[in-house]
């Protein structure tokens, strides 16, 4: 609320002030970078001469040279079983880091679904997407549909109304019971 009253709050470190300090801090992780990196050549050279010294090779006989191919041979075994080994292990470790950091999105429960947009597609382009190459022959709907067939009303006869009446009736049975046999 006094913010609003006073104004806007200023800085404590003018412009000028925090460019020279971020240049100051630049130029010494450029310093740090390069001595990072001659250390790095440094222990690789260090290393390589341990691991692999230098080969005196003039003078030696053919038997030498065969027993120190054999020597090398081992010796390049021996570090690619261990260049798989510890292979296998960064693959496991970051498989493990990938599920944890799955079951910690989970766990925050902040999942950006993303804004859908509307987008127009003629049934052209989605008959294309559905079925690939198939869409290029042409398909004719109509020609998988049953076909159904109406069963047309029955019509009744149009007759006489007077022999209907006649028959409705039933005067047609009651006139031979009272007319008897002579009739």
């Amino acid at each position: 609320m006094s913010e609003a009253i006073i104004g806007p709050r200023k800085p404590k470190i003018t412009a000028s002030r925090r460019l020279f300090l971020k240049t100051k801090i630049l130029k010494k992780a450029g310093i740090l970078l390069a001595e990072e990196k001659e250390q790095k050549n440094s222990d690789r050279e260090q290393t390589l001469s341990e691991r692999a010294p230098p080969l005196k090779l003039p003078g030696l006989s053919v038997q030498d040279l065969q027993n120190l191919c054999k020597d090398l041979h081992q010796k390049i075994d021996v570090v690619d079983e261990e260049r798989y080994d510890i292979q296998a292990k960064v693959s496991k470790h970051e498989m493990e880091i990938a599920d944890l950091n799955h079951k910690i999105f989970e766990l925050k429960g902040k999942m950006k679904r993303p804004a859908l947009k509307r987008v127009r597609v003629s049934a052209e382009a989605m008959l294309g997407a559905l079925l690939g190459s198939r869409h290029k022959e042409s398909i004719d709907f109509k020609a998988n549909l049953k076909t159904v067939k109406k069963e047309e009303e029955k019509k009744e006869e149009v007759t006489d109304w007077r022999k209907n009446v006649d028959a409705m009736s039933g005067m047609e049975g009651r006139k031979k019971l009272f007319a008897g046999p002579t009739s």
